[in-house]
């Protein structure tokens, strides 16, 4: 287990009577890229809820960085996108990373300023959020994701709302990360959209995982 980023042992949900994540296990090794793509409603998302510490699982073991997570527990030197970026919509990007970034003070303002211009947006913009495209919310996501220079991205659907321009330099980003040596997990329920990034993908069906590439 010591070399794995993240390590899933069995790992189910049940909600009611429905079967959510049935038994998923998966290793994850430092610096490569990994794909789970399927339907939305697979569990793809409950999956990364449960990484992240989000919910509790059924049963099951999650180990991130060795340590065992459980709900409460954020994993350190982590960045995540899950579902729809949340930002106060009255104020600019930056604005919304500086103050995110203000919760650990571990990073400057020319870091985050760095972050969103590497994502192709303007860190100088006054624009309040609301009136953001849905491709540039998603790119000042994934900026928030990064800006910390973690070890670990979990990025669910990170290429949703991004025009052909915006998937090219999403990927481009993530394999430059990778060549850095950062582990990277995607959700996408379009394969073609990360197959050409990842060293290994699965498919997540009915709340079970299974290897395809």
């Amino acid at each position: 287990m010591k070399n794995n980023i993240i390590q899933i042992n069995n790992l189910s949900k049940i909600v009611g009577s429905k079967v959510i994540l049935d038994k998923v296990n998966l290793n994850l090794e430092p610096g490569k890229i990994y794909g789970i793509v399927g339907r939305n409603g697979s569990g793809k998302t409950m999956l990364f809820k449960s990484i992240c510490g989000f919910i509790k699982p059924s049963e099951g073991e999650i180990f991130v960085f060795n340590k065992a997570i459980h709900k409460g527990d954020l994993p350190e030197d982590t960045g995540v996108i899950i579902e729809n970026p949340g930002f106060l919509l009255q104020y600019s990007g930056f604005k919304n990373l500086e103050m995110l970034a203000s919760i650990k003070h571990c990073i400057g303002e020319q870091q985050i300023k760095d972050s969103i211009n590497l994502l192709g947006l303007d860190a100088e913009d006054k624009t309040p959020v609301k009136k953001y495209s849905l491709g540039m919310k998603q790119r000042l996501g994934i900026a928030q994701a990064i800006m910390e220079n973690p070890k670990l991205l979990i990025l669910d659907e990170p290429m949703n709302g991004l025009d052909e321009e915006g998937v090219e330099l999403v990927r481009d980003l993530l394999l430059k990360l990778k060549s850095q040596n950062v582990t990277i997990l995607i959700a996408s329920h379009n394969k073609e959209d990360i197959e050409i990034l990842c060293d290994e993908i699965y498919k997540m069906n009915s709340g079970k995982l299974s290897l395809i590439l």
